[in-house]
């Protein structure tokens, strides 16, 4: 085949990983970091938006039968792995205080929990007297219907605290001190009231391990898109993270019932900035990180797992993948050694990865991945039109790489950047054409404020990756990087 027809017919898979959660095996390569995922030894994982959160998650929902054969880990997805977010609606919402939350993700994992469980003493023809109390009670108080959703499953626990939510507070008693309404307590009840039936959650969850326990069976009960579920506050994202965690740090005594959290770290340093006492307690948790090696090894599986592409060099995919040095041969054989020529002018993978980079100067692999995806619509573009390279020896000229760039550039500040900092884009559209380098001074001058007022707004753009501090703490300059450039016309130099 001849490179025009075999790029045509490259597949180099989606930059979400949501999309591809079929392809992604055909990619992924066990890291240390899977490993210590699947084994259990890692509970929270954390990363910047783009890095491979939900790509762990993903590859999770589409192995867990083979999780549960090899060690009987039940890997139960708590939030929808596409589409609406269930905790979405909880946007709407303003009767939750941080007790009510943790309130809210108990009896919501609980509920989960006894689903399954009731499902498999049904499938097993054993009864366990203990379990059945709690399915009995959480059936009785229209919290246990079979065969729902995670929206329905939520919605009903909002119900119930709803309903119950005085008695939360520990308000509707008669004047002898008794509590009516719900069974379900989310303190410990007295003894008068377990002679009616009353329980606590944490002796209900307590009851369900038992019974996992028993079966030799882990159940894991995993959340991502969490960004995404509570964005339209931040206040309310604060709250509703902090009573995860500290749910979390409850439910750490149950050996059979596990939570597992993938949070982006930005969101997680807001939280811990904020004041979080309970955050040098979380031990089990891991931060994604790349390197040049590992994101050069992403974009050669990608291209090696195309059999036309292997064709067209020659090569195997085995021999290929088998070293770093076959990767970086393989790498040159595909694209050319520069895409801006000069002698001081970066090699061709550092270009990509510093011109997808943030102001944190992390390359994440969304970006990575879509500036792949954007160079090979551009080089067919070009070969349609007549190409501006001469040597056609490569699959991917610098010519398509440089102009892909813009499609990354512009998807990563409206898609990213400006979605999730609304009040941010009129200081971010002001600009527009401006030079990429900034001090606090310049910066007041075109936003047409207060330096004071200048160096707040600046201080967000930072956490958010848009400005790099550089310069010294008595004279910081902001530079722009490469990645938001091509979007807002950016002009080489300081201002």
């Amino acid at each position: 085949m001849d490179r025009v027809s075999v790029l045509q017919n490259t597949v180099l898979g989606s930059r979400i990983a949501e999309d591809e959660v079929d392809e992604l095996h055909a990619y992924f390569v066990e890291t240390d970091q899977w490993q210590k995922l699947v084994s259990g030894k890692i509970d929270v994982v954390f990363g910047s938006k783009g890095s491979g959160k939900s790509a762990l998650y993903s590859l999770l929902v589409a192995k867990r039968d083979e999780l549960r054969l090899q060690g009987r880990t039940l890997f139960m997805a708590a939030e929808n792995p596409r589409g609406t977010p269930v905790f979405r609606d909880l946007s709407a919402e303003g009767d939750l205080t941080e007790d009510g939350f943790r309130n809210l993700w108990k009896l919501y994992f609980l509920s989960l929990t006894a689903d399954y469980v009731r499902h498999q003493m049904h499938t097993v023809g054993r009864k366990d007297a203990s379990a059945l109390e709690v399915i009995e009670l959480l059936t009785a108080q229209g919290l246990l219907m079979p065969d729902i959703s995670l929206l329905t499953r939520l919605r009903g626990v909002m119900e119930y605290l709803r309903k119950f939510m005085p008695e939360i507070e520990g308000s509707i008693t008669d004047p002898s001190g008794m509590v009516y309404g719900g069974k379900i307590t989310f303190g410990e009840p007295t003894i008068e009231q377990r002679g009616l039936g009353y329980r606590s959650l944490d002796n209900l969850l307590a009851q369900v391990n038992k019974y996992l326990s028993s079966q030799e069976i882990t159940v894991w009960l995993a959340l991502d898109r969490l960004d995404v579920a509570f964005a339209d506050s931040d206040e309310l994202e604060g709250m509703a993270l902090k009573s995860l965690f500290r749910t979390y740090m409850d439910m750490m005594g149950l050996s059979h019932v596990k939570i597992k959290i993938f949070l982006r770290d930005d969101i997680w340093q807001k939280i811990v900035k904020g004041g979080f006492r309970e955050a040098s307690h979380l031990t089990r948790s891991m931060t994604l990180s790349w390197d040049s090696k590992s994101l050069l090894n992403l974009i050669v599986r990608r291209l090696v797992s195309n059999a036309d592409i292997c064709t067209l060099y020659n090569v195997k995919s085995e021999d290929v993948l088998a070293s770093e040095d076959q990767q970086k041969a393989f790498f040159s054989t595909v694209f050319p050694p520069q895409v801006d020529i000069g002698k001081s002018k970066p090699q061709t993978l550092d270009w990509m990865l510093s011109r997808t980079a943030d102001g944190t100067r992390r390359t994440a692999p969304r970006e990575l991945i879509h500036l792949l995806l954007a160079a090979r619509d551009e080089q067919l573009k070009q070969d349609e039109l007549g190409s501006a390279d001469q040597d056609q020896t490569f699959l991917i000229s610098r010519h398509a790489i440089r102009a892909g760039l813009l499609s990354v550039s512009k998807a990563r500040y409206e898609q990213t950047l400006c979605a999730e900092n609304p009040s941010l884009q009129p200081y971010l559209q002001k600009l527009d054409r401006q030079k990429a380098q900034q001090s606090v001074a310049t910066l007041a001058r075109v936003w047409g404020c207060s330096e004071v007022r200048a160096a707040e707004v600046i201080e967000r753009l930072v956490e958010s990756g848009f400005f790099e501090r550089r310069g010294t703490r008595d004279v910081p300059i902001y530079w722009v990087p490469m990645l938001y450039r091509g979007a807002l016309n950016l002009v080489q130099g300081a201002a």
